[in-house]
């Protein structure tokens, strides 16, 4: 990518505007975005300017809006007018949101009155809904056409739409009642009819389901786009598998900025302030860190135990994080299967069970191990008490790993069934937990065992 970047920027200097042009002609589309953003916006310009009509819309769609609004304020009133008309209506919708005011003004003077009011009712449906991703540009059919009437269609107006390979039967009333696949028609005689060939009552979604229900639904069935109906039934949408990929993305990024404890961010990471980056993180940090001062009450009641024993404060950090590991090893894997609906809220003791058994043989693992360790590096400071001691952080791992497998375990499904989002209880807050909860075991066991 670095030596075309030089290339087109050799050719844009000397102006051999032809041979810049059957170079750009030879690069796929989505390798654009990313080489747009590293010229300047003059630059920019010049290389879409020399884009195909057809090309320069599906780039403009998968640009950042940055570079977006950069290219629009170069645009001429016919240049801005050709690229809207040509873009599909969901991302026409998408681009609305992302622009500031100003520019939106523009880009909605340059739309025909017909589609202006398309855009309008799809910016009234509320935010991360199907109806907000869907977009209008389908292939409809009515069941009394022919497989040739439906190939008419296609060729008349399949340019303007999001898919062709599917497209969706609808009676008089525009209720949805099958739905068929090109390639069904295309084996297919030409005088057959429709309705013969189509499938009845596909699945379809309604405009207020949850887009990230949506997505999951194209990895369970594998659709390529999928039918939104209002609550009559009535066809009003699709949303196409490239907008699905979209949402889960998005969904995995939040999921992963709440498991580390930050707010969720819609900007790319280089793009984000410092200061947003501090804000975002900084609410969590103060929630757990004055959260661990609980862990510290704990430690201070059991002074006297570290004046007798003074090694069994080496041991506190190793079993805080036994602790916290285990216990984001646990949140992580039920997090994720609470996501891909593996795991149902109504599995939570096949969940605890598990959680039990695993964590009985990892920490009988860790007991041995560590009692090993303990004896032979303290077996000669601590002749008369090494064996006590390794019985006491043995049983404390032990009791550790059960406790913080059933908290990493049971937490997510609690957030659940809370109509919470389930990574929000991921390693930061388990830990801190955790956390208190093997400290307070640690210390109980060693005064019953060593009797200090």
């Amino acid at each position: 990518m670095e030596n075309l970047h030089e290339e087109i920027e050799e050719l844009i200097e000397n102006k051999k505007i032809n041979e810049l042009h059957k170079l750009l002609d030879e690069i796929n589309s989505a390798d654009f975005p990313s080489l747009l953003e590293d010229f300047e916006e003059e630059k920019r310009l010049v290389i879409y300017r020399l884009l195909t009509k057809s090309k320069a819309a599906e780039v403009f769609a998968e640009l950042d809006s940055d570079v977006q609004e950069s290219l629009i304020n170069g645009f001429t009133e016919t240049e801005l007018k050709n690229v809207v008309n040509e873009l599909f209506m969901d991302d026409t919708v998408d681009l609305i949101e992302e622009m500031p005011a100003n520019v939106v003004k523009r880009i909605l003077r340059n739309i025909k009155d017909t589609d202006r009011k398309i855009i309008n009712e799809l910016l009234n449906f509320p935010e991360d809904s199907a109806g907000s991703i869907m977009t209008t540009e389908f292939v409809e059919f009515k069941e009394t056409m022919t497989v040739q009437d439906g190939f008419d269609i296609i060729k008349k107006t399949g340019l303007k739409k999001e898919t062709v390979y599917n497209c969706y039967v609808v009676d008089n009333s525009r209720k949805l009642i099958g739905s068929i696949e090109v390639k069904e028609m295309l084996i297919s005689d030409r005088d057959v009819k429709i309705k013969d060939i189509m499938e009845e009552n596909p699945i379809s979604i309604l405009t207020s389901e949850d887009q990230e229900n949506v997505a999951k639904l194209f990895d369970k069935y594998n659709y390529m786009a999928i039918p939104v109906v209002d609550k009559e039934k009535r066809l009003v949408g699709i949303v196409t598998i490239d907008d699905a990929i979209d949402v889960l993305q998005d969904e995995n990024t939040e999921d992963f900025e709440k498991m580390a404890a930050m707010l969720p961010n819609e900007d790319t990471y280089f793009k984000t302030s410092v200061f947003t980056h501090a804000r975002h993180r900084i609410m969590w940090l103060l929630v757990l860190m004055l959260s661990s001062t609980f862990t510290g009450l704990i430690i201070q009641k059991y002074e006297n135990a570290f004046a007798a024993v003074p090694i069994l404060v080496a041991f506190i950090p190793m079993i805080m994080d036994t602790g916290g590991n285990c216990g984001s090893q646990s949140s992580t894997l039920i997090i994720r299967g609470l996501a891909l609906d593996e795991i149902k809220l109504s599995d939570v003791f096949k969940v605890i069970w598990k959680e039990l058994r695993v964590a009985i043989i990892v920490g009988i693992t860790l007991a041995v191990v560590t009692g090993i360790r303990i004896y032979f590096q303290y077996g000669k400071q601590y002749p008369g008490r090494v064996l006590l001691l390794s019985s006491v952080v043995g049983i404390t791992l032990i009791a550790t790993a059960v406790i913080s497998k059933f908290v990493g375990g049971v937490l997510p499904m609690i957030a659940k069934k809370l109509k919470l989002d389930p990574a929000i209880m991921a390693a930061p807050l388990i830990t801190t937990i955790v956390d208190m909860c093997s400290i307070l075991v640690f210390f109980k066991v060693a005064v019953l065992i060593m009797g200090i």
